[in-house]
């Protein structure tokens, strides 16, 4: 008979016999993101699947409270990804547990033109009104006078990222949102382990975001996270990502407080099944053990993927210091950084454009992207949609039209980054200056 920690044995003897090829320049790939999968992993993995973990259970609760403690929050939400995630986050602010404070149709949310969609979307998707504001060209991210300088009468959030992992100021926007009265989300799918003076990110905002798609600093090949302090506001997010139930049993457990019979809510008789009662118009969001399981694999080495990020930033940085024609990425002052990627902007007046940098270096097998929607406004999903913009939009149009970035993670090498360098000088190197 084959026991289980023989199979999982077996597997990590697999994966130790895959052996990794070597780097060839202008052959070998150099993606800008990807999963960094080990035999822990593979095993882990495979470990659930064996034991048919296929829904949500013990490990998703583990998962919850381990991420919970590295981030620094009271609770964490395990969801299928993270734009759920961000999708929970500003559906909990409508939430009629919020009393009075509660978001309401028309509200006002402020955020960023140069965004990912699904930061933006859950804003009109709650039937809120998004405020966008520009950006810093220097750190990609608005500034607080910006946030300040676009709130009115009916501004009552604001939800923003820390772009390519770069904070932005989230203390002083925190602050501005406290005296305010407004709430703050932070969409830290970009940013895990990045910190703003002593604090990570994920911890300033009333709700906060992540994502584990096999892009970002940790993965569990889908799925996402909403981080609170808020009790009231964890179990919104809870029964919103199970359905809408106001039961807060597992799934597959039964009457853990004893009055499972024994609640009047709503219209309903009086006992009622408490595990078919529904406080509020939910989803199905919830993740998987199997998905659970990877994640806890993952988390075990999440300090030294940030720290790789960091290293391979910061070598791409060194190296290219100086250069003509494109602008370098700066770090938001008083952070630290846990980059998601290095971005490059084409400076006005160029003698080349940013289709001509990329295009060099993707036939050089160095995989490039843009940032985002660079402005969202410009795409055709979002023509015509009810919004305000109180200001100008320059830099998010300029980063739309010129920027582009790199990869930094875990599965870049320092000869694949000396590489990209070499290659990104040669370009610029073989472009004269305007005439």
């Amino acid at each position: 008979m084959i026991e289980r920690e023989d199979l999982l044995r077996t597997i990590r003897e697999y994966h130790e016999q895959q052996a990794s090829r070597p780097f060839v320049p202008g052959t070998t790939e150099i993606q800008v993101s990807g999963a960094c999968l080990d035999a822990d992993d593979k095993a882990a993995l495979a470990g659930a699947a064996v034991d048919m973990r296929i829904a949500a259970g013990a490990l998703a609760h583990s998962f919850e409270t381990s991420f919970a403690r590295k981030i620094g929050t009271r609770k964490a939400r395990l969801t299928n990804s993270g734009s759920s995630a961000n999708l929970l986050a500003m559906t909990a602010l409508t939430a009629p547990e919020l009393g009075d404070a509660r978001l309401r149709p028309g509200d006002e949310v402020i955020s960023a033109a140069a965004a990912f969609p699904t930061t933006v979307n859950p804003i009109l998707q709650n039937g809120l009104t998004p405020v966008f504001v520009d950006i810093d060209e220097r750190t990609y991210n608005p500034t607080p006078e910006l946030v300040e300088a676009a709130i009115g009468p009916r501004t009552r959030a604001v939800v923003l990222a820390h772009t390519l992992g770069n904070p932005f100021p989230v203390a002083e926007v925190a602050e501005l949102c406290r005296d305010r009265g407004m709430f703050l989300v932070e969409d830290n799918c970009d940013a895990v382990g990045s910190r703003y003076g002593s604090r990570l990110t994920g911890t300033f905002g009333d709700l906060s975001t992540v994502s584990f798609y096999p892009a970002h600093h940790m993965t569990m090949g889908e799925g996402g996270c909403v981080l609170t302090d808020s009790l009231v506001l964890a179990r919104v997010v809870k029964s919103l990502r199970d359905w809408g139930r106001d039961c807060w049993c597992a799934p597959g457990e039964s009457d853990k407080c004893g009055r499972r019979f024994d609640f009047k809510v709503g219209g309903l008789p009086h006992g009622y099944d408490h595990k078919y009662i529904y406080s509020h118009i939910g989803y199905n969001l919830k993740a998987t053990d199997l998905q659970a399981s990877l994640g806890l694999s993952q988390l075990a080495r999440l300090d030294d993927f940030c720290a790789t990020r960091r290293h391979n930033w910061s070598r791409l940085r060194e190296g290219l210091d100086g250069i003509d024609h494109l602008r370098l990425p700066e770090p938001t002052p008083g952070s630290d950084p846990s980059w998601f990627g290095f971005a490059m902007t084409v400076t006005p007046g160029a003698p080349f454009r940013r289709v001509d940098v990329v295009n060099f270096l993707e036939s050089r097998r160095i995989a490039t992207r843009v940032l985002f929607a660079g402005n969202v406004l410009r795409h055709p999903a979002y023509s015509g949609i009810h919004c305000r913009v109180p200001g100008s939009l320059a830099v998010s149009d300029h980063v739309a039209d010129n920027t582009f970035w790199v990869g930094v993670y875990p599965g870049i090498t320092d000869e694949m980054v000396d590489y990209l360098v070499a290659a990104v000088r040669e370009f610029v190197a073989g472009h004269g200056r305007p005439s």
